[in-house]
């Protein structure tokens, strides 16, 4: 049998041989160049479809309120959004613009809200995939990238410290696992802590909570419980971790009110879990911690009106806990501790204003721009 001959027109395919012998039939370059164009169109086709798909979604905007706080909601649901979708360049440059300080060792930023400080499932953008960015914007092509001395909440607002050199993070690291760093934490809480001012001082454990949907959240687990009007001393969970927060009114209304906190020790979630569980008075916009068993915020309708918000549209509340200040011990040769306060955000001045919360004598330029912005 002869082998299949090749010709400069194409190649030749043996034929199934019927009627005529050993058949061969060519296939010629513009039946293959019009299969190809056939597929690039589809491929076209199907690329503009998706692309038009995407720009009707990114055109389709929420119905515009009238009222001027459902407005801030929405704008806040929006920028979170968009800061998973920003380009890391624009995201180092916003934080260049909210440095609190910057030295031979340090930068101190504040981080907004909705911005988590690491990776994980369905995070597309955080604080460390931008260090590297930031120091160069800082320092020069050449600067090696910026180390993390601790972390906040996504939900976090405020004071947050970078450091150079990773020496110099594990330095400030010791002095967070140490407790000689000083932290004071705001929050606006939902009721009213009684006493007004005191210490928290009840472990925390993980456990899982029943419900809608089945979760995971830190709770408290006491040494002692309460039977038939006796006090009696439980058996401590192996897992439970000792969790200590002083906290003190700093204003206050019938239902809520300004609370400084200072944690002692530093536990996954425990300035939320010891004000909602420990004193019945959770974070506004805490969707996890404000009712055990419901991933859902837990507002009285007086608090909504108050907020002028619907009860749909309380699900969008931002949470109100901002790291207010920080105060570390001298660094490396100086000689002088470190004060960092950062500002409060926006949304949660707007806040204090509409609830009739008012901020010590200190903070006035803050309060303020709150009796503007309700002006507004």
């Amino acid at each position: 049998m002869a082998a299949p001959r090749w010709s400069a027109s194409g190649p030749w395919i043996r034929g199934n041989g019927q009627g005529c012998g050993s058949l061969f039939t060519l296939v010629s370059k513009p039946f293959c160049a019009a299969a190809a164009a056939s597929t690039a169109i589809n491929a076209q086709r199907l690329a503009e479809k998706l692309r038009a798909q995407k720009r009707e979604q990114d055109t389709k905007k929420e119905p515009v309120s009238t009222n001027a706080v459902q407005r801030r909601v929405q704008e806040i649901v929006r920028f979170t959004r968009q800061l998973q979708r920003v380009h890391p360049n624009v995201l180092a440059k916003a934080l260049t613009r909210g440095i609190l300080h910057q030295d031979k060792n340090l930068v101190v930023i504040n981080k907004p809200y909705g911005l988590p400080v690491h990776g994980g499932p369905g995070v597309q953008l955080c604080i460390t995939d931008v260090l590297p960015i930031l120091a160069k914007m800082l320092h020069g092509h050449k600067a090696e990238p910026l180390h993390l001395c601790h972390r906040l909440d996504k939900e976090t607002t405020g004071v947050m410290v970078l450091a150079w050199d990773k020496d110099m993070a594990h330095q400030v690291q010791e002095l967070f696992r140490t407790r000689q760093v000083v932290k004071k934490y705001w929050a606006i809480t939902v009721h009213v802590p009684m006493p007004s001012a005191g210490v928290v001082d009840i472990p925390i454990v993980e456990k899982e909570a029943q419900g809608q949907q089945q979760h995971h959240k830190m709770t408290l687990s006491p040494s002692y419980r309460m039977d038939d009007g006796k006090m009696v001393k439980v058996r401590r969970s192996r897992n439970a971790q000792v969790a200590v927060t002083q906290y003190q009114v700093l204003s206050s209304t019938l239902s809520s009110a300004l609370v400084e906190l200072q944690p002692i020790t530093g536990i996954k979630h425990q300035l939320r879990v010891h004000l909602s569980f420990g004193l019945d008075c959770p974070i506004l916009g805490d969707h996890k911690y404000s009712d055990w068993n419901r991933l859902a915020p837990q507002l009285s309708v007086g608090t909504l009106k108050k907020l002028g918000l619907e009860q749909s549209k309380a699900r969008y509340i931002p949470l109100h806990l901002h790291a207010r200040q920080l105060i570390l011990p001298a660094l490396g040769s100086g000689k002088e501790e470190l004060n960092l306060v950062c500002k409060l955000p926006r949304f949660f001045v707007h806040s204090l204003h509409r609830l009739r919360l008012e901020m010590p004598n200190e903070d006035q330029n803050e309060n303020n721009e709150a009796k503007c912005l309700g002006a507004q």
